[in-house]
């Protein structure tokens, strides 16, 4: 049996309160993780503190970026490893695992150690009121200790999103991973440890949100920022933690992401990109399309296209070769995202296909699984149209003109991403512009160029990561002015 053990201050740390990890494709316990409280929360906060002021708070930038860099090659060379536990924490099949999940894990060090030891501060000169000049300089200094509050649905990837800026400019982390997907986290302990990154700097607590590790790291005053992604609900919370002692913060939310499909679009690559969109990873992406508009010219024979592809997806284990489709996080998350099914057929959905769950082989019978589903028929008001459902599955409608797509894509309480699909450019830019998210897609989805901001609006978030716009979080700008 794996025991997941909390890494605090170079040491994995074992505790006397445990809770079981189950394997989303078998319901099957396959570890048990140790639950860190009050003091360990606390140890990890005081180690990441000291290592601030230690041999990590000395390091050159050069030294750092070397530091980075060793990690992202560390990952690389133990690149199975971390795939096989990325892979039993969440299911999702390896294609796709192998793909996304582990190589840009370790590519986030590479890119954000090489934009810190890049980028230029900025310089004023100004003339002074008695007839001299004065000469004005930025630097910037590291925030401090960085709690980052990760999700389940991409746990390598968006956990080193964030540690990896954060270390880049100097800071400390602890993180607390979701307690689903305990396994990355606590196996990238073991790469800091080897490539000799001082003690304190890297620090994992594990557990849950209230009264657990979560509410005990976002409430310590020895935390200078937070970082989180996750859903709305639980950023409300997080920053209600953060209002005392004032502490910045810098939110990924939840979404209800929109595709609008023109009749002029080219119309095999807008099917592929919405299979992507709505499908992939078992809809467990903040970034997916739960909604999707189809210009009325081509409406039915989009339904039917992206109907064929829902049913031609393979839902299986990781291992089985062409795998498209795996099992949802958890049993709890299964039965949330069934419930959403069920209401949308009690408020007059049509099920285009799916709507259930699939029969699966004896030792897969008692894992998360669900059908890729498709509805159409729903008013605006509808359920499943205005809350997020994290699940394989999107709601289609029609529509006539430009400012009605604009209208009903801006008709949320969200404002996370967009898929645009047209091959009119200047269509493309308006829609751009009028559409109120912190990403659109013109053409594609989930294109990510780690240089440009990323983040959400409205309920979606606050802040952007990505590029030196992560910056604008991980460091303190200080103004330095000398008389000359």
């Amino acid at each position: 049996m794996k025991q997941f053990l909390n890494y605090i201050n170079g040491e994995f740390v074992a505790t006397d309160k445990t809770f079981e990890k189950r394997a989303p494709v078998s319901n099957q316990i396959i570890g048990m993780v140790h639950e860190a409280g009050l003091a360990e929360v606390d140890q990890a906060v005081t180690a990441a503190r000291e290592a601030l002021k230690g041999d990590w708070g000395k390091l050159t930038t050069v030294k750092r970026v070397e530091m980075l860099y060793a990690v992202a090659d560390e990952i690389n060379r133990r690149f199975d490893d971390f795939l096989e536990a990325e892979i039993a924490d969440t299911g999702k099949p390896r294609s796709l695992a192998s793909h996304i999940d582990i190589p840009r894990g370790a590519a986030n060090f590479k890119v954000f150690a090489d934009i810190i030891k890049n980028v230029p501060n900025e310089t004023f000169q100004m003339d002074t009121p008695d007839g001299g000049k004065a000469i004005n300089y930025a630097i910037r200094k590291p925030l401090g200790v960085i709690g980052v509050v990760c999700p389940w649905n991409l746990p390598l990837l968006l956990m080193t999103w964030k540690v990896g800026p954060a270390l880049a400019c100097g800071n400390t982390v602890v993180i607390k991973p979701s307690e689903e997907t305990p396994g990355t986290a606590t196996l990238l302990g073991e790469v800091f440890e080897k490539v000799g990154v001082p003690k304190g700097v890297y620090n994992v607590v594990h557990g849950f949100g209230p009264n657990s590790a979560g509410e005990f790291l976002t409430k310590h005053q020895g935390v200078n920022g937070i970082t989180f992604t996750g859903e709305t609900r639980t950023g409300e919370a997080i920053m209600a933690a953060a209002a005392k002692g004032v502490r910045p913060v810098s939110f990924e939310l939840g979404g209800k992401n929109a595709a609008i499909v023109f009749e002029d679009c080219d119309f095999d690559k807008a099917i592929a990109g919405v299979t992507r969109s709505a499908f992939e990873n078992c809809g467990q992406v903040c970034l997916g399309t739960e909604r999707v508009y189809v210009q009325r010219p081509i409406f039915d024979k989009f339904v039917a296209a992206l109907k064929a592809k829902a049913e031609g997806l393979k839902v299986g284990p990781p291992n089985e070769p062409g795998v498209g489709l795996g099992p949802l996080i958890s049993a709890e998350h299964k039965e949330k995202v069934t419930s959403y099914y069920a209401k949308a057929v009690a408020e007059g959905a049509t099920v285009v296909t799916g709507g259930g769950s699939p029969k699966m082989a004896d030792e897969l019978k008692n894992g998360h699984w669900v059908e890729p589903t498709i509805w159409t028929g729903l008013p605006e008001t509808a359920t499943v149209i205005r809350e997020e459902i994290f699940g394989p599955c999107c709601h289609i409608a029609p529509f006539d003109t430009e400012e009605e797509a604009i209208a009903l894509a801006n008709n949320t309480t969200y404002g996370l991403a967009t898929s645009v699909w047209t091959e009119n450019i200047g269509r493309a830019h308006r829609m751009a512009e009028a559409i109120e998210v912190g990403l659109c897609w013109i053409n594609s989805w989930f294109l990510r160029d780690l240089r440009t901001p990323f983040g959400g609006a409205k309920g979606s978030g606050i802040g952007r990561e990505g590029g030196v716009h992560s910056l604008e979080f991980y460091t303190e700008l200080r103004n330095v002015c000398v008389k000359l």
